[in-house]
């Protein structure tokens, strides 16, 4: 799998761009704020429907302008796929897959893989379990059509349990509002545990690829192994709803379920997201990342493709060779300052484009 070309309309300050990449490894320069995240976001959004930064439709629309587009061409198998986005201010955006459009977003995911690594995802295990579980969730987005129709239907029915308590707290516990939250508490375990059920496989997939590569990275020092840790506990989710129901309506929220599970990240018994080192958490999230694209290449049979959003300048000189030895036959896209650390590491560059202020040049083979 790979990344023909890239299109884009008033997205972000790129006005007009047309680009078309190498297979292996395109590198984007330039000086700080000239664009270079904005390629990578546009892909990713392509891939999944939002925006890495977290940003809402019309943020990513160049000032002054009511709608922008997003067309790219996406070689799987040796067989072109084309989406098109289109981005609206006050509207759903439109999506289209191959001049066909979806009614609904979900129904993009898994249509081309991407891994996105950028200087945040160092802080993966240091910040809170909200960025964990929220790797987990876009990840298995990406590999499996069943777990989006539940994490969706567990989002829309918690919202729905959580107007209720409060509604139910301001009626003072009417008898026929609680019967009705009987009925959403069923529903609510029932996708509640098919999705700690799914991350629960997921996570011990990970450790099966993720072990070997963080003791390479290590020199053998460190064995690492992630935990899934669900926030129900050797009850049914549907039990534990209702043993907290009482401090759920004081409340006015659920306090029970997958929306309040965490990944734990271990060096034999030592919880490194308490009392790991700065180097011991940006090692264990880089290896993160590339069990990543090992383990999506082994679920979809083909390589995913990566987004490397400025990662080389946050990463000494033995991860950054590492990375950069990882990355063979994975079409990579990279954004950077300046070419240094690929000299520095004899990394052969394929396709080099220099971006300065929503314009892009290409030269290939610097």
């Amino acid at each position: 799998m790979y990344i023909k070309s890239l299109q884009l309309n008033n997205f972000r300050n790129y006005q007009n761009l047309k680009i078309d990449f190498g297979k292996d490894t395109n590198i984007f320069y330039g000086d700080n704020a000239q664009g270079k995240t904005n390629v990578l976001e546009s892909i990713y959004i392509a891939a999944t429907t939002r925006s890495h930064r977290g940003n809402k439709d019309k943020e990513m629309i160049m000032f002054n302008q009511e709608e922008a587009h997003i067309k790219l061409v996406v070689m799987k198998h040796e067989v072109p796929l084309r989406i098109d986005m289109h981005l609206k201010k006050n509207r759903a955006k439109g999506i289209a897959i191959n001049g066909i459009p979806i009614k609904r977003a979900s129904e993009l995911f898994g249509v081309i893989n991407v891994v996105f690594f950028s200087p945040e995802d160092l802080n993966l295990i240091k910040n809170g379990p909200a960025e964990r579980r929220r790797f987990i969730d876009m990840e298995l987005c990406q590999l499996d059509k069943i777990y989006v129709h539940d994490i969706i239907r567990y989002g829309k029915i918690l919202n729905q349990r959580n107007s209720l308590l409060k509604e139910i707290g301001f009626a003072k516990k009417n008898t026929s509002l609680t019967d009705t939250l009987d009925i959403w508490d069923e529903q609510l375990a029932m996708y509640g545990e098919k999705i700690m059920h799914r991350r629960a496989s997921f996570v011990e997939e990970l450790n099966e690829v993720m072990g070997e590569i963080h003791e390479k990275i290590t020199d053998g020092k460190e064995k690492l192994q992630l935990q899934y840790e669900p926030n129900v506990k050797g009850n049914t989710l549907y039990h534990e709803l209702k043993r907290n129901r009482e401090r759920d309506l004081r409340t006015g929220n659920t306090t029970a379920g997958p929306h309040r599970d965490d990944l734990g990240f271990y060096n034999q018994s030592i919880d490194i997201r308490k009392f790991g080192s700065q180097g011991q958490k940006r090692t264990a999230a880089l290896s993160l990342k590339l069990s990543e694209i090992k383990l999506v290449e082994k679920q979809i049979h083909d390589v995913p493709v990566l987004l490397l959003d400025d990662v080389l300048s946050e990463l000494d000189s033995n991860r950054q060779k590492h990375l950069l030895d990882s990355i063979e036959g994975v079409q990579t896209l990279i954004t950077c300052t300046g070419l240094d650390e690929f000299v520095e590491n004899r990394f052969h560059i394929n396709s080099v484009y220099k971006v300065t202020n929503g314009t892009i040049e290409r030269s290939s083979n610097e």
